[in-house]
């Protein structure tokens, strides 16, 4: 059974950065963040295609976050930068075996962001 284990939520204020860690007992296509606030949908926030190593980003300010991975380490990551209120929500990894197809999903971790 594949796991994956999200951690680096918390709570920072506005302008502040965080580094979202996921880490997998599997082996993926891709990996990937998404995230959801409260009272909205999962949206995807960016994904990592390991098979060329190619990334892509969700419909919003794609420059604030970074996402980046080692494949060895079945690991990604997700860099947030100049975070906003905005940017709370819940923040999913997830990983698959096909490009664009997320099947593994991890707990969640809370980011939380303060005016």
């Amino acid at each position: 059974q594949v796991q994956l284990v999200e951690s680096g939520g918390g709570l920072v204020q506005a302008g502040g950065s965080l580094r979202l860690s996921c880490a997998s007992s599997g082996r993926h296509v891709v990996m990937g963040w998404f995230r959801q606030a409260p009272g909205k949908e999962r949206k995807f926030v960016a994904g990592i295609n390991w098979s060329g190593g190619s990334t892509v980003y969700g419909d919003f300010e794609k420059g604030r976050f970074t996402i980046s991975g080692d494949n060895a380490e079945n690991t990604v990551y997700l860099q947030m930068n100049s975070l906003k209120p905005e940017d709370t929500a819940i923040y999913y990894c997830a990983a698959g075996q096909m490009i664009n197809t997320y099947t593994y999903w991890g707990q969640g971790t809370q980011v939380t962001v303060s005016s």
